[in-house]
């Protein structure tokens, strides 16, 4: 298999992985599709910053331990300063050290938004939200003091281009396709 289909199938696999919350699969099947389809973006960049993978070695490089930004040209024909913008997330992740369950409180923050017209169970995704926002509040209250701004840092997440990210991790492997194609192939599976 050629690296752009390794970094293909480790990337949906993350994408796909399971859901911490069981809540998730409570949720009419319509409303699961919509949310993944409206999210898949910050939830498959967030889940590349737990742990370095092949796609964190592509984008950046390692010294003595610490992570920085490496200075390449464009990649896979996305402009360098995209490229830039998910480098400086996955280090600020990396910096900030964020446990396993700050991550999966975020993906739930993020995961369940109920900003999308087509929900069935707005009210149900907006108590879910609210849920994991207040998780996340209280973890990091009880662990890092109550630093308040501790996430504000990760804004950026949601300024990420959806095409960016299928430029760079996606496109060399299947081309033309959409990435709503495959992620509609994806859950139908």
């Amino acid at each position: 298999m050629s690296r752009s289909g390794c970094i293909c199938q480790l990337l949906t696999g993350r994408l796909y992985e399971k859901h911490p919350f069981q809540k998730w699969f409570s949720l009419p099947a319509e409303d699961q599709l919509q949310l993944v389809l409206s999210n898949w973006t910050p939830m498959l960049v967030l889940g590349m910053a737990p742990e370095p993978s092949m796609p964190q070695k592509i984008l950046t490089s390692s010294r003595q331990g610490k992570y920085h930004i490496a200075h390449d040209q464009s990649v896979q024909g996305v402009p360098l300063t995209d490229v830039q913008l998910i480098k400086m997330f996955l280090n600020k992740c990396w910096e900030m050290d964020i446990s396993n369950k700050e991550y999966a409180y975020l993906k739930g923050a993020i995961l369940f938004n109920p900003d999308i017209a087509e929900l069935q169970c707005q009210n149900y995704i907006q108590a879910l939200q609210r849920e994991a926002h207040q998780a996340l509040n209280e973890y990091v209250k009880m662990v890092h003091r109550g630093d308040a701004i501790r996430f504000n840092k990760l804004s950026v997440l949601r300024s990420i281009n959806s095409k960016v990210v299928a430029g760079l991790f996606f496109k060399p492997v299947i081309g033309s396709v959409s990435m709503e194609d495959l992620l509609l192939q994806m859950f139908y599976r």
